[in-house]
């Protein structure tokens, strides 16, 4: 045999294991890093954890697989202590049409909190698993308002405004609040809790006058919500798992898999929000922020 021939066979056998390689990368990225190279029944777990401030991170989670039958169940290992209103009434619609449309099997575990908005998008489950002592509810709407006015008159600083329509710079940080901006703002809030009570109302299949007599703010333990009928049942984290499987018909030990968090860099700390380090700038320059949190 030559050496050219020798060269040739080399290259040839390099590309073809760069092909496997590369193949089998692809498989393992398509099961979710599980090892199952994509095939049978899996669980996809989604942690939403922490202030829910932006729904795209939750949404192409949980939009990865939506096609996928071999990804029937979702279980949503939440903590989180709620967050903006329209945040989570995103990922409540979705949870529910990816179980209306798409057939997914959908649970919430309550880790260590499930409060307001969490809870709301808790609601849009098959079932509610949550921990003995989680915290869980603060059914409600809070909206925060920094006024510097006196800052400003201190500083012998003018705030000029030039508007259309008496309510086009109600909430600005600038001045106090007329007490028609007050009613204007309370009305606002006020829908938005009856949309709150009417997704609970729904989501536990409990009647809206139920859900109003626990509605008013307070947290509970996941005992004390199980008997609320907030939750389904009491368990840990594997626990919700084995019933997530079973409910989704999954046969033997379930296979689990997550979507790793986006890396963070030094420049999206640089050029992102900082509102979590440093709650301060959430209000600095913004009019008043509508939100279901606990606090």
């Amino acid at each position: 045999m030559t050496n050219r021939a020798i060269v040739w066979i080399l290259l040839g056998g390099g590309v073809l294991g760069l092909f496997i390689l590369t193949l089998l990368a692809l498989l393992l990225t398509m099961s979710g890093g599980g090892g199952d190279l994509g095939f049978g029944d899996r669980i996809q777990i989604v942690n939403v954890e922490g202030p829910l401030d932006d729904s795209r991170r939750w949404l192409e989670q949980l939009k990865r697989f939506e096609k996928s039958d071999s990804v029937p169940a979702i279980l949503l290992n939440i903590d989180s202590p709620g967050g903006d209103v329209a945040t989570s009434q995103e990922l409540h619609r979705e949870i529910l049409r990816l179980r209306e449309e798409n057939g997914k099997t959908v649970v919430a575990y309550v880790s260590s909190a499930g409060a307001s908005g969490a809870y709301y998008v808790a609601c849009a489950a098959d079932l509610i698993v949550s921990s003995p002592g989680s915290i869980v509810g603060s059914i409600g709407v809070i909206g925060e308002w920094l006024n510097y006015s006196d800052l400003l008159e201190w500083a012998m600083i003018s705030d000029v405004v030039f508007k259309t329509g008496e309510f086009k710079d109600t909430g600005s940080p600038t001045r106090d609040l007329m007490p028609a901006e007050i009613e204007y703002f309370q009305s606002l809030i006020d829908d938005m809790y009856e949309q709150f009570v009417d997704a609970v109302a729904e989501g536990r299949g409990l009647d809206v006058d139920q859900v109003r007599a626990f509605a008013d703010g307070r947290v509970f333990t996941g005992v004390q919500a199980r008997d609320l009928g907030m939750i389904d049942e009491i368990g840990n984290l594997h626990d919700a798992i084995d019933r997530t499987a079973e409910l989704a018909g999954i046969v033997g030990e379930p296979r689990l898999f997550e979507v790793p968090p986006p890396s963070v860099t030094l420049m999206d700390l640089l050029g992102g929000d900082l509102s979590d380090i440093f709650p301060l700038t959430r209000h600095l320059g913004s009019r008043l922020r509508f939100q279901y949190v606990w606090h």
